[in-house]
């Protein structure tokens, strides 16, 4: 099989070749089509996240070690199943859910994998979706998205699947009330575009990227904002006649966080999804005394990979623009997603 891999953390990914693996016990392989090129790869690759005040998260800490191969958002078609996985159907295509967890604490029994403390995430712990081949460890982590272009589905499972859960977040919103998106990149359209599924139109995008901030009026944004101006949360209150519901951070720089909390109402929720790094002083006093929720969200459960999915198919969800490349351009396309260069999703082809 051939691969992409990380050989040395902050170098370009290497180009691998090694036996295909075989499905044992309740693992499924597929040969993969497409696999979604995901911002947070930027920083795995790098091999480490920015905690904010100097700290670190290194991706040992998660471990992994190189050689490892990334992607996390990948689709592809069954070609075997191990003895102990079922009836499989193979030659379908099928999604693949990544956040796969232990299978054993009460988490992954609940079906919330993505907070198992002991994950075994596709292309983290386990090899990605940047090769032609692909182990899953179990079929309940294939979804059907027939019906969607799987080019689009691809992303589905990240980015489509993160902004769902961090919009869920901030359910239910009246429809009058204001919600502000910040960060208007591929995981910021989809969150538009999200909130328009789940009947929500009072959008205002925030972005410091005029490309992008066009994009996100296309994308359904009922107005936009340029991030960098000094008086960026005054602005954001005048466009909605006052302080706004709630807003949705894609960014997750101190800045961004701190923005949306200068122009959140009394009672306001900021959902923090962006993993660029920073940190926030908040004052205990002024978050009761304002009623302010503020939380993370981190991915989301094959329950709402299938409802993602769903929106897709039955056109609730509205696809955003996506770039189709070929594999050997995924290293190049992490570069120009660090460099902030492209306008929505970026999906490399097999």
């Amino acid at each position: 099989m051939l691969s992409y891999d990380v050989v040395e953390w902050g170098k370009p990914l290497r180009k691998a070749e090694r036996e295909t693996p075989k499905a044992s016990g309740t693992e499924v392989l597929l040969r993969l089509k497409y696999c979604g090129v995901c911002h947070s790869d930027v920083h795995i690759r790098d091999g480490y996240f920015e905690l904010g005040g100097g700290k670190r998260l290194h991706m040992s800490e998660r471990g992994m070690n190189p050689p490892v191969t990334l992607g996390h958002e990948p689709y592809g078609t069954i070609i075997a199943a191990g003895p102990e996985a079922g009836d499989v159907p193979i030659g379908a295509d099928r999604l693949v859910y990544p956040w796969t967890g232990c299978g054993t604490c009460t988490r992954c029994r609940e079906g919330m994998d993505n907070h198992c403390m002991a994950p075994h995430y596709i292309g983290i712990q386990r090899p990605g979706g940047y090769a032609d081949h692909l182990l899953v460890p179990h079929p309940r982590y294939l979804i059907d998205a027939s019906g969607v272009d799987p080019t689009w589905a691809a992303t589905l499972s990240c980015s489509g699947l993160s902004t769902y859960a961090a919009v869920s977040k901030l359910n239910p919103i009246p429809r009058e009330e204001w919600v502000a998106v910040i960060g208007a990149g591929g995981l910021g359209l989809t969150a538009i575009a999200m909130l328009r599924a789940t009947g929500h139109e009072r959008i205002v995008a925030v972005d410091i990227d005029a490309a992008k901030l066009d994009a996100a009026g296309k994308a359904g944004a009922a107005a936009t904002l340029d991030g960098r101006d000094a008086e960026a949360a005054k602005k954001l209150r005048q466009i909605a006649a006052g302080p706004i519901y709630g807003a949705v951070d894609l960014v997750g720089t101190t800045e961004t966080a701190s923005l949306a909390l200068g122009a959140l109402r009394k009672g306001g929720r900021l959902i923090l999804v962006g993993l660029y790094g920073g940190e926030i002083p908040v004052s205990v006093v002024a978050t009761i005394q304002r009623a302010l929720t503020i939380q993370g969200s981190h991915l989301g459960t094959v329950a709402e990979l299938k409802t993602v999915v769903a929106f897709a198919r039955e056109g609730r969800l509205q696809p955003i623009p996506i770039q189709k490349r070929p594999l050997s351009e995924v290293s190049r396309t992490l570069d120009e997603l660090k460099a902030g260069a492209i306008v929505g999703r970026v999906v490399v082809g097999m």
